[in-house]
């Protein structure tokens, strides 16, 4: 096992002196050489836990693992781990490769062996060229690559990262989700990988820890989320788009569960015909789909994704929405757990 996290409970004081639980029970385990993203909202305790498990804060219940170890008391730098934050953390008035190599030096590793680990690093992220630069030399992305040299050089158990895209452009996020994804399976390590961005969760886990409120509400990978969310907050949090949830009055019904459907397994119809109608308030082209917003008649919201080929109706005009009965979801309530 890479990491295994049992039971973990967290509760700070605020200004007000009130308890706030930022963990409840939570358990979750990373197999060996496996990238699990955990995902959520702000303040969900996402961060908490990643801090836990790399000894910055300190469970006020339950017990960590790391590569078979129980390091729950232990200090950060005795769990055998690799941090990586999103503000990169790298020292100005140090070259690259005096950055990278910074924390072999502190240990004592050999110069010899030093040299041969930040070359190979550098080499791995495409950084050779770039060893005898400076931090303000370099771009974001390349800032980004320096601080996972760093990490990486220690051939650690397990890699913490905290939000590393968050400050990188929309290109640069995107290039650099894939050099981490390469990374993490080139070297067959561990990896816990915090995100608020549930694009960002999809493309990159093995399985997604979705946490919410302090609590994890579902694990599984990204196929299983997105085909079969375990709550309709999980449905409306995961994708692209949030998926629609109907009560069972916008539907004609008095009562039932609530009808989730995806935006992309909508349909338009003529106005009066399909699953309800209502008047299209909004239409956002994006490329080679548009995304139509729909109110109706009971106020609810409907997104509906259609190829920019399509005929669109203009904002203000009423239209049918149908979908296959085949795709539908359904839920407790409009947060609640799933009921088929």
């Amino acid at each position: 096992m890479g990491i295994a996290i049992h039971g973990a409970h967290k509760s700070y004081r605020s200004r007000r002196k009130q308890s706030i639980t930022a963990l409840t029970e939570v358990d979750l385990q990373v197999a060996r050489g496996e990238l699990m993203v955990v995902v959520g909202p702000s303040g969900s305790g996402k961060s908490t836990l990643l801090r836990a498990t790399a000894g910055l804060e300190a469970l006020d219940a339950g017990r960590i693992e790391i590569g078979g170890r129980d390091v729950t008391t232990a200090a950060p730098g005795d769990r055998d781990i690799s941090l990586v934050f999103q503000d990169y953390a790298l020292f100005p008035h140090l070259t690259v490769a005096e950055n990278i190599a910074f924390g072999q030096r502190a240990r004592g590793v050999p110069k010899t062996q030093i040299t041969t680990d930040v070359d190979q690093a550098a080499s791995m992220l495409g950084l050779t060229a770039a060893l005898a630069r400076y931090p303000r030399e370099l771009s974001g992305g390349e800032r980004q690559r320096v601080a996972l040299a760093r990490a990486m050089i220690r051939r650690p158990n397990a890699f913490l990262l905290d939000e590393p895209l968050a400050n990188l452009d929309p290109d640069l996020r995107l290039r650099t989700r894939a050099e981490i994804r390469e990374l993490q399976r080139r070297l067959g390590v561990s990896m816990l990988y915090v995100t608020h961005d549930q694009t960002e969760a999809l493309a990159l886990g093995d399985r997604i820890a979705v946490v919410r409120a302090g609590r994890i509400e579902q694990v599984g990978t990204p196929d299983e989320l997105y085909a079969r969310p375990g709550t309709a907050f999980i449905a409306r949090f995961i994708g692209a788009l949030p998926m629609n949830l109907l009560p069972p009055e916008a539907l004609g019904r008095e009562n039932g569960p609530v009808t989730g459907i995806r935006p992309e397994r909508t349909h338009l119809a003529p106005a009066g015909h399909g699953h309800l109608t209502g008047r299209v308030a909004a239409v956002e082209p994006s490329g080679e789909e548009t995304v139509l917003h729909v109110v109706c008649p009971d106020t609810t919201r409907i997104l509906v994704r259609v190829p920019s080929s399509a005929a669109v109706p203009r904002p203000g005009s009423e239209t049918g929405i149908t979908w296959s009965n085949a795709d539908e979801h359904h839920f407790a309530s409009a947060e609640g757990p799933r009921t088929a």
